[in-house]
């Protein structure tokens, strides 16, 4: 049997991680300003985190959710507290897809409505609803495609509201930025009049920080940066540093109902404990402020390049548009100066590093991104 290859590999065989360096089956390392896809937050192989892990499972790995599990209660607590959203209710799953669907489902089952808002470049996931609510034609499937999504232009209040005078719409889904449509941030004034209409026609927000959540635009969510309080929010990648978690934070104004969702590796024993030492570490070590610092220094010297044609984003979380296809200089950034970066579109490099990530090793890729431009 042969794996089914639906993914574009990079020619690297990674074998072991430390920090913000990963090292392959040559001895190279390379400093890696990808995160897995914006999953690495605290940092590869962190020595809390580990042990965190290896504590539980000489406990107990795993059990249903049909028991006890103490450890839910204190993540929910921890993360309600760091969050600012102690208020919320905490429904644990398995991934950001997952979280979503959940997200939507929630919409529905609490107005009595079907129709969601989505946004133009928008990405939810590649489950049935997610990918519904996600504008990519090439990875929506017929049976995805007969969901009732609306896709509108991002920063749109008057098109917004227009098609929520209709009545019908359950859910408007928002990432907190986007990520692989482009780094595209949604502007503050939009998002306060998104959530006032939202409440106006009875229909329920849902902000995705499954990629720009956890610290990673310099706040623990990117849409606090409006000061608004979402009726769902969703989280994932950054929570548990590579061990498979998902999360809805769910007003309380939304009411539970036993059966109405269900996970069954979702809060487990194991992801619980990789979740709350990737909270105690972003704490102790103060990685959501260094975020902030290190993505301004960033954002700073990048915007000084003439060969980038646009820089966007906050924290660490930014994509550097350029007027051509870009696909060659991420290689060169690999092969020649040992960078992982990732990619939205054909002309987008995006960065999404450890939050743990230095000053000093910003620096190394803005002169190594030099580098290569001036060539």
């Amino acid at each position: 049997m042969q794996l089914f290859d639906v993914y574009p590999l990079m020619d690297i065989t990674p074998v072991s991680a430390k920090g913000c360096y990963v090292t392959d089956d040559k001895g190279v390392e390379y400093l890696d300003l990808y995160g897995g896809h914006a999953v690495i937050s605290i940092g590869h192989a962190h020595s809390h985190y580990n042990d965190r892990i290896k504590e539980q499972l000489e406990r107990i790995g795993f059990y249903s959710n049909s028991v006890i599990n103490p450890l839910q209660k204190e993540l929910a607590r921890k993360l309600g507290q760091m969050s600012g959203f102690d208020a919320y209710n905490l429904f644990l799953c398995n991934s950001g897809a997952e979280a979503n669907e959940n997200a939507l489902k929630l919409a529905s089952f609490s107005t009595g409505k079907g129709r969601v808002i989505a946004f133009s470049k928008a990405f939810h996931g590649r489950t049935s609803a997610a990918v519904g609510a996600t504008d990519n034609e090439n990875i929506r499937a017929y049976i995805n495609k007969t969901h009732n999504v609306t896709f509108l232009p991002l920063n749109d209040i008057d098109a917004l509201e227009r098609e929520l005078k209709k009545g019908d719409v359950c859910a408007v889904i928002i990432e907190g930025i986007q990520g692989i449509g482009g780094v595209r941030i949604p502007e503050v004034d939009f998002l306060r009049n998104l959530e006032k209409v939202c409440h106006q026609y009875q229909c329920k927000l849902i902000l995705d920080e499954i990629q720009s959540g956890y610290g990673r635009s310099g706040e623990f969510f990117a849409f606090q940066q409006a000061k608004i309080k979402p009726d769902i929010i969703t989280v994932a990648k950054g929570m548990a540093n590579g061990f498979p978690v998902g999360g809805v934070l769910i007003n309380p104004s939304i009411k539970a109902k036993y059966g109405m969702l269900g996970a069954t590796f979702g809060g487990n024993y194991l992801a619980c404990a990789a979740a709350l030492a990737v909270l105690e570490v972003m704490e102790s070590e103060s990685l959501i402020e260094n975020a902030s610092q290190v993505g301004k220094f960033l954002l700073s010297e990048l915007g000084k390049m003439e060969d980038i044609s646009e820089v966007r984003g906050r924290g660490l979380m930014i994509g550097l548009e350029f007027d051509s296809k870009v696909d060659v200089l991420r290689k060169q950034l690999l092969k020649d100066e040992h960078i992982f970066t990732g990619v939205s579109s054909t002309n987008i490099i995006r960065l999404l590093p450890p939050l743990s990530l230095s000053k000093e090793q910003a620096a190394h890729f803005i002169q190594a991104l030099g580098r290569l431009l001036a060539s």
